[in-house]
């Protein structure tokens, strides 16, 4: 075996084959992948806690230690699988280092995208043998594709950039190839080991051989709405401070009234949606949405005089909103493994189903401190769960909107209801009142709001803070 390389890494996502080429990079002598090893809900494989003696409490203290354990457990090559959302720490670290060998395995992202549906929807994420196949035909939802698209492509990007400013190169191999052995065997060349394999292993098998038509309820919908995506324009959305990506699919118009609103999460987002809304004389649910660039700037050229605005929140009201909203109440289900991670890494003192009467408001306080102090490390790059912008600091969502176009106007929510009567008057609508964004449950934050909370909120966001303006909480 020659060593050109000291470790090495598969970037990958979900449904790409990962598991199947993994257990072939596993059947050549000196070598060793160890799974997802930096998964922030697990080391290794689904619910493992610890490896070669490494907890998930030590590893989020120092990820390198684990790196350091794997490649003294290995006789030869040891590697790892890595997703988007994986540990950024880690990301920064292989990244930079021309001693790891990178291997990227890529798959059509439609493909991954229904593969993905129809695991959730059986339960099966693993096919051993034919005989306990379970298959499913699911619904395209073409909002969730393009919000997996911009994630997935921003993390290709990122991976490129990485390369191309450190002089390294990488193995790229497509779902299609990891079935050719030739392919495996030069991949195998690749990580210096030239002992060649006559035929893959097969104990991991392909679970949806079927056409997409097959698997796809609204197959039809699914080519119609594929034809506005935009192969050539896609946004840079890097998964982590300082910067973000413009979340174009997440803007929402008007269809007659001529107003672009570019939400900030956990913002006033129903409020004004309701507003926006009532220009037009028709339900919430019928505002333009989903947007990519190139739909967005027809919506554009469509509504001469346009106006685009965003709105602020004060960042401890936002940032109790998203504690209530995606982590404390069980309402979002996408934010369950977050939750549990918050839970068992971080000890937010926070129930494991949803909060009952025993669910007391100084145990809420509480909480909400410790997770102010978990934003404070995550977005200073301290932890390994990604920057998710629900939480995201206000300046830095907006600075993203930039990559596409900036809105004219920043609202504020203290004084919502005035500056949308304004925006109203500016395209010559005027009389509808703004309705305040519902409290949240099951405590407000005048229900724990103190000196301390103020403090943990402003170490957070000592950004926003200064870019903004913001008083405490008290004085808005």
């Amino acid at each position: 075996m020659s060593k050109q390389y000291d470790y090495f890494v598969i970037f990958a996502e979900m449904r790409t084959g990962s598991n199947f080429l993994e257990e072939n990079i596993n059947s050549y002598p000196g070598l060793k992948c160890w799974g997802e090893v930096f998964n922030p809900a697990f080391i290794g494989k689904s619910k493992q806690k610890d490896m070669l003696g490494v907890s998930l409490i030590m590893r989020e203290a120092d990820p390198t230690l684990l790196l350091r354990k794997m490649r003294d457990a290995t006789e030869g090559l040891a590697g790892f699988r890595f997703f988007h959302d994986h540990d950024p720490r880690i990301l920064a670290h292989v990244l930079k280092d021309p001693n790891c060998a990178k291997i990227i395995l890529t798959r059509n992202p439609l493909d991954s995208y229904v593969s993905r549906k129809i695991a959730g929807e059986t339960g099966q994420w693993r096919l051993g043998d034919l005989k306990d196949a379970k298959s499913a035909k699911v619904v395209f939802d073409k909002r969730e594709f393009e919000g997996l698209l911009d994630e997935l492509k921003g993390f290709q990007l990122s991976l490129q950039r990485a390369l191309q400013t450190t002089g390294q190169t990488a193995f790229y191999i497509n779902y299609d190839d990891i079935q050719d052995i030739e392919v495996l065997n030069g991949l195998a060349h690749f990580l210096g080991v030239f002992e060649e394999r006559g035929k893959t292993t097969q104990k991991t098998k392909v679970q949806n051989p079927s056409r997409l038509e097959d698997k796809v309820v609204n197959y039809a919908e699914m080519v119609s709405a594929l034809s506005n995506v935009d192969h050539f324009n896609l946004s840079n959305t890097p998964n982590f401070e300082p910067r973000r990506g413009p979340g174009v699919p997440t803007y929402v118009a008007g269809q007659t009234a001529p107003l672009l609103y570019m939400p900030v999460r956990s913002g006033p987002e129903q409020a004004v949606q309701v507003w926006l809304a009532g220009l037009d004389q028709r339900a919430p649910e019928a505002l333009s949405k989903g947007f990519t660039q190139k739909t967005l700037r027809q919506w554009k050229r469509q509504h001469k005089g346009h106006r685009s605005f965003t709105v602020i929140s004060h960042p401890a009201l936002r940032l109790h909103r998203t504690f209530c909203r995606y982590i404390l109440n069980l309402s979002e289900l996408t934010y369950g493994e977050i939750r549990e991670t918050l839970r068992g890494t971080y000890k937010l003192p926070i129930p494991v189903g949803q909060p009952d009467a025993g669910y007391s408001r100084d145990q809420h306080r509480e909480a909400f401190l410790k997770f102010a102090d978990f934003v404070k490390g995550n977005l200073n790059g301290q932890t390994s769960v990604r920057v998710d912008g629900t939480w995201a600091s206000q300046s830095e969502v907006i600075k993203g909107f930039a990559d596409f176009s900036l809105p004219d106007m920043i609202l504020r929510e203290e004084s919502l209801a005035e500056g949308l009567g304004h925006l109203g008057t500016s395209i010559g609508v005027s009389g509808l009142a703004a309705k305040a964004e519902l409290d949240d449950t099951p405590f407000t934050l005048a229900d724990i709001y103190d000196d301390e909370v103020e403090d943990a909120v402003r170490a957070a966001y000592q950004r926003d803070y200064m870019m903004f303006g913001f008083k405490s909480w008290s004085q808005t």
